[in-house]
């Protein structure tokens, strides 16, 4: 007897529509754990949705913020908990070197963190080949050189068993109007790996999660964002919701738990398999 697999649309499929997450519990996937956040702009955003899965799931939490701080402490508040938030440009250093003063009065010392930090100057979006050097320079080091700084600032307070966590997109492909964006990504994602190395003997973990593309802030500031979204849920197996972020946030809980005590220097996709198929 021949047995077939149930059909599936994408409306339903697991990529686009997750069951609800584990209720808060002394003994949820984060139990004890001290978390720092960042990118919450609004409630749209996957570092939200991480931020409330975290404290679902048993972690205290600081978030950072930057330039709209009245905003984000204004998202904050839709949260779970009303978490602290502190200010931090990751391309000053003189913020960067107060940060552990600022986490460790919230939280003591952490157990990970979450670097969901992007930007590009709009000549980097859609001007591959006319964006000036100084525009690319600061796509560079907000995108990825920032992911290695903020690590680096939070090191003394991460012991062993601790996790940086990054957010990327498939940078292994050109994509229409992502341009120095795109090479942004590449450079976290090789940045990832030689965090992974240099962290290793301390016991401290980095992963990137490589997400689908979604309907967030930063989504929306991308030229050809909507043929690409169109093209990717015609192509991923699973189908792919662009304005569900919880997915996303879960494998960032997921990388920030000890269930993945020997997994380092990975990027783990939540695209809906969109990464593995040929045309």
């Amino acid at each position: 007897m021949t047995t077939s697999l149930p059909a599936t649309s994408p409306a339903t499929s697991p990529a686009t529509s997750p069951a609800p997450a584990t209720s808060p519990a002394t003994g949820g996937l984060l139990a004890g754990k001290r978390i720092v956040i960042t990118g919450v702009i609004t409630e749209r955003s996957i570092a939200f949705a991480a931020a409330r899965i975290a404290q679902e799931q048993g972690a205290r939490i600081v978030l950072t913020g930057y330039g709209r701080m009245s905003l984000v402490e204004l998202v904050s508040r839709r949260l779970p908990e009303k978490p602290p938030v502190v200010e931090l440009d990751v391309t000053d250093p003189g913020h960067l070197a107060r940060l552990p003063e600022l986490v460790g009065e919230h939280l003591g010392g952490i157990d990970g963190v979450l670097h969901s930090i992007a930007f590009a100057p709009s000549s980097c979006l859609g001007g591959f080949l006319t964006a000036p050097w100084e525009d690319v320079a600061t796509a560079v080091h907000t995108s990825a050189y920032s992911y290695v700084s903020l690590a680096k600032a939070l090191l003394p307070l991460m012991g062993s068993g601790g996790s940086v966590v990054g957010l990327t997109f498939d940078a292994t492909k050109a994509w229409p109007g992502y341009d120095w964006m795109g090479v942004a990504k590449a450079s976290l994602e090789s940045a990832n790996r030689y965090l992974a190395r240099e962290a290793g003997p301390l016991g401290i973990r980095s992963n990137l999660v490589a997400a689908g593309p979604l309907r967030t802030t930063a989504g929306k500031a991308i030229p050809g964002l909507a043929r690409t979204q169109d093209d990717w849920a015609a192509k991923a197996p699973l189908g792919w919701n662009i304005t569900e972020t919880e997915p996303t946030a879960r494998a960032c809980a997921a990388l920030l738990s000890d269930w993945f005590p020997a997994t380092t220097g990975e990027i783990v996709h939540v695209d809906g398999g969109h990464h593995a198929m040929g045309a």
